[in-house]
């Protein structure tokens, strides 16, 4: 769930700060700067056990306060699962590069905080939007003759630095060649792009966010093709930014200082031309 997900999700509820404190287990001031706005990206653990108390269910009796772990995320069976079977003799959050270099080729797998999740293939309309989006931040670099470099996904990004994490963010856009290497990206990349698949979706807005402003990403963006929106996450000297975009509306490159402008109302016709 997005934090607009959830600020709806209390609203539906009828739920208190107070509430929502005593059923999750976070602090009712963390509680109470979420929800009035103050913070835009909270910790991993806070969102997990905000979104474990208001995420579906038959009615408000129906929640648990019980918190989750740091290396969990629900997600419904099989649409984003972890994939354990591979290396029996090890446990999710134990796996590092060298077991995420050993999945079989045509397997794509992510790894976050030692944790192995398989990716579903992604859907026509996901592609065409990161053809999309790709084709337009390539075609201003080589106009203005920028000295970035803009990938498409799959290509690797190891995130921490660490052995425990290896994400492949659907676009990125890297400006320090010292930090591309034979095997992908070693750091963090200036803009990371994620578009939402219902397997995807839980993972991308939540924990992935997390990772990306704590690794120092410089803007994440989050394309919302089933609410037509666009939520950009800015990094500005560990302060979160967000600002929501619809398909309606041109989106700045907050890292080239706005001078580059994604149509997004140009995609949402091409997606409207072949829509069933």
């Amino acid at each position: 769930m997005t934090l607009e997900e959830m600020k709806a999700r209390k609203r539906e509820l009828g739920l208190s700060n107070k509430e929502i404190s005593a059923k999750s287990g976070v602090p009712l001031g963390t509680v109470q700067k979420i929800f009035g706005g103050v913070t835009a990206a909270p910790r991993m653990e806070t969102i997990l056990a905000l979104e474990k108390l208001l995420g579906p269910a038959k009615s408000r009796d129906d929640y648990d306060c019980g918190r989750m772990s740091s290396n969990h995320v629900a997600e419904p069976v099989p649409a984003y699962q972890a994939a354990s079977s591979f290396v029996n003799e090890k446990r999710q959050g134990e796996y590092t590069v060298d077991d995420y270099y050993a999945m079989p080729g045509d397997r794509r797998v992510e790894l976050i905080d030692g944790v192995i999740y398989d990716m579903a293939a992604p859907s026509y309309e996901h592609q065409l939007i990161s053809g999309e989006v790709f084709s337009q931040l390539h075609d201003h670099l080589k106009k203005h003759k920028g000295r970035c470099r803009v990938i498409m996904a799959p290509f690797d990004v190891q995130l921490d630095m660490d052995v425990r994490t290896m994400v492949q963010p659907d676009i990125l856009v890297i400006c320090d060649k010292n930090k591309i290497n034979s095997r992908g990206v070693y750091g963090a990349p200036d803009l990371a792009i994620e578009i939402l698949s219902p397997s995807t979706a839980r993972l991308d807005a939540t924990l992935k966010l997390y990772k990306y402003m704590k690794a120092g990403v410089r803007e994440y963006w989050i394309v919302d093709p089933e609410n037509r929106q666009v939520l950009v996450y800015r990094n500005k000297e560990g302060n979160v930014i967000l600002k929501v975009y619809t398909f309606s509306d041109a989106v700045p490159v907050s890292i080239w200082d706005e001078k580059c402008m994604i149509d997004f109302p140009d995609i949402a016709q091409q997606i409207d031309e072949w829509s069933d």
